[in-house]
This record gives C-alpha cells, sequence and structure tokens, in this order.
C-alpha cells in the first residue's frame, strides 16, 4: 500500500476510502487516515495539518502519522508540499522534485531512536541520510511530469525552516548564497522519520511565491499568503493528477530506502 501525505484536497483522489482513527505510541497523527483506491491501487492518504488546517508547521504531530502510515504496512510515500523559490528560474507555478534538503528547523521531534524509556526502540541508531529522498519514486514523478507536459525541475536542495513564519529577507539571501533552491516548512523532519522506519520516500513541489522577492527585479514582492493560496489553488488539479498517475504506477522494485537501518543499530 502506498501513503500520500499532502492537503486536505487530496481526499478527492481516493475511490470507496474509509476513515481510520489511528492511534500510535506517539499519540494520534495529524488527522484521520484515509484508505481506498486510485484505479485500483490501495492507497492510504494523511492531511499534513490536519482537517481545518488546525496545525502549524512547527507543531505537526510529525512522528506519530509517519508511524501511523508504518502501522498500516506503508512502505512508500509520496509527499506533496508547496514551496517558495529561491531562484528567478524557478517559477511560481512551476513543479521541482528535490533530491536535497537541508535543515533549518529547531525544536522538532525528529528521531524514533532516543536510546530511552520515550522510544518504541530502545537501542541507539546511526543512518545514511545524504540522500534523503527515495531516487525510484523520485524518477517515477520526473517520468509523469515529462508524460504530463508540465514545466517542472528534476532536482534541487529545499531548506527547511521553522515556521510559521516566512523568511527575513537577510535569511533568504543567506539561503540563496548557498546556491539553494526552494523553501519550505514540513519536509523535516518528516523525511528522516520515514527513513527510521525504512519506509521509501520523495517529493513533489509546487512553487507557490518568490520568497522574499527577487533581487533582480524589485517589481516582485516578497510572499503573502495570497500568494500562496492562489497559485496553490490554480495548480491543485495537474498536482493530484501527477500523483494519481504515480501511484498507480508505482511498484516496490529497485527502493532501497526500506533497508537503510541494515548495520545501523548500536544497541
Amino acid at each position: 500500500m502506498i501513503g500520500i501525505i499532502g492537503g486536505s484536497g487530496f481526499y478527492e483522489l481516493l475511490e470507496g476510502h474509509k476513515h481510520l482513527d489511528v492511534m500510535t505510541p506517539y499519540g494520534r497523527p495529524s488527522s484521520k487516515i484515509a484508505v481506498g483506491e486510485i484505479q485500483g491501487k490501495k492507497v492510504a492518504f494523511i492531511s499534513r495539518h490536519g482537517e481545518g488546517h488546525k496545525y502549524p508547521p512547527h507543531k505537526v504531530p510529525y512522528k506519530a502519522s509517519i508511524y501511523a502510515l508504518k502501522q498500516l504496512g506503508i512502505k512508500q510515500i509520496i509527499s506533496a508540499t508547496a514551496v517558495g523559490s529561491l531562484k528567478v528560474q524557478i517559477r511560481p507555478g512551476d513543479f521541482l522534485v528535490p533530491d536535497q534538503l537541508a535543515n533549518f528547523t529547531s525544536g522538532r521531534e525528529d528521531t524514533f531512536y532516543n536510546g530511552d524509556s520515550s522510544s518504541v526502540e530502545k537501542c541507539v541508531v546511526h543512518l545514511s541520510f545524504a540522500d534523503p529522498f527515495c531516487n525510484h519514486i523520485r524518477n517515477h514523478l520526473i517520468k509523469t511530469l515529462k508524460s504530463q507536459e508540465h514545466r517542472f525541475h528534476q532536482k534541487g536542495t529545499a531548506v527547511v525552516i521553522n515556521g510559521p513564519r516566512f523568511s527575513t529577507k537577510a535569511e533568504s539571501n543567506l539561503f540563496r548564497n548557498q546556491n539553494w533552491d526552494i523553501v519550505n516548512m514540513t519536509l523535516y523532519p518528516e523525511a528522516l522519520l520515514a527513513r527510521e522506519l525504512e519506509i521509501c520516500y520523495a517529493n513533489i513541489s509546487l512553487i507557490t511565491d518568490y520568497d522574499t522577492g527577487v533581487k533582480e527585479d524589485n517589481s516582485v514582492e516578497s510572499v503573502t499568503v495570497e500568494d500562496v493560496m492562489k497559485t496553490f489553488k490554480e495548480n491543485s488539479e495537474k498536482l493530484k493528477n501527477i500523483i494519481k498517475e504515480v501511484a498507480f504506477n508505482l511498484d516496490e522494485k529497485d527502493c532501497t530506502c526500506q533497508h537503510a537501518l541494515e548495520g545501523s543499530r548500536m544497541g
């Protein structure tokens, strides 16, 4: 079964779905989990910010949400996010399939392996996170974006900030100086937690804005919530169709993330 994490509008993708109220050792996930089908393929969907968008990015119960999907037998996750652009050539309305991330969050619970009584797993684990996204799922996303003839970028670095506020111009300039591509508030620790539970995880990002504007063009202003919502609404059907096709075609072959912890347990 495939997992999808995104906005509440993705409920529409599932045929004949039912809602499961799942409890985990880390509490309840951000929403009830909808389990249904996409063209005969069994899929589970969770609303990242909860019904009514009740969880801000720094308060999303990431551990409970990822663990709940694991409990349902999910082995692959497609994540959808709205992001801001840090480069002129990455335009609002474009899609991007990140291959890297940089974490600038703070204070988030970001591991299942604390090595103490707070963990279901009591051991200490060190694992590779050099490549945070599953290339098998990424390749399916790229193939689908090509076939559906969307404007997109097949790789890029996402810098993850704490939120819920947007970046200052100084922060955004710092990210640009590192040659990073997009800015987001939720990819970390979501991607890492999936890796720890040996779930293959990849993301498709919809560019909704130019973060703090465009340095080369003063007419392009800093992001507003209105900008984000307008662009997301205009492109939401495209995003749903992309995920629908990928979920239908996705299989578990060649996914190596599920074996990421082999030889990594230290106790």
